[in-house]
Order: C-alpha cells, then structure tokens, then sequence
C-alpha cells in the first residue's frame, strides 16, 4: 500500500545519515535519506525487508529505535517509528549528523576567541 505526506501526518526532511538496521537476522548498514518525528525511508542495500517485519534502527549514534516496515521498493523502505522522535531530538540528529554538511562547517561550527 502506498502512503502519501497526508497519511503521514508528519514533514519529512530530506537528508543523508549512515544508520544500523537490525531485524532477527542480523544487523547492516544503512544510509537514511529522509527523516520525520514519525519514521524514515533508508537506502537498504539488500533490499529484502518485508512489510510488518518488526526492526531497530540506529540514526547515527542515536537509538536503538523500534520500528516497523511499512513498505519497500527496490531498494528503499519507508519505517515507521513505534513512539515519535521528539522534535528537539529531530532536530539534534539533523543539525548533527547530516552527510551532506560535511565540510560546509555547519557539523562543528569554528569557536570564537575572547
């Protein structure tokens, strides 16, 4: 079945996070390339991953966060997360981990002399 922006209920933002997926076969890595308060699609490598199947995901060094697999397509998959990130969370992982700000200085920003 597929879910559009309204089913959601939640914005997603783009981004690009290397993250660990666990499912009761083992653990991968994954790379997160949208991310909301409610769940996240990752580029899955494998792409074997069934819908209903039960996972953890880790965003960066953030979780273990249950969740499950609402759909796959190649070799992305769409979850969705049991309990909702908190938006302050959300928005440590994008201002922190995001691939993409690597070397642009928004990761750790230069500290300022007194």
């Amino acid at each position: 079945m597929a879910y559009n922006r309204m089913q959601r209920g939640a914005e997603r933002h783009d981004i690009s996070i290397v993250g660990t997926l666990r499912t009761g076969t083992g653990k991968r890595d994954v790379t997160i390339v949208d991310l909301s308060e409610r769940g996240c699609r990752i580029q899955d490598r494998m792409g074997h991953l069934s819908p209903d199947l039960s996972v953890t995901i880790r965003i960066g060094p953030i979780g273990p966060i249950a969740a499950l697999v609402r759909w796959q397509d190649r070799n992305y998959a769409g979850l969705l997360f049991e309990n909702p990130l908190y938006p302050a969370v959300l928005d440590h992982i994008r201002a922190h981990f995001d691939l993409r700000d690597l070397g642009k200085g928004h990761i750790d920003p230069p500290r300022t002399s007194l």
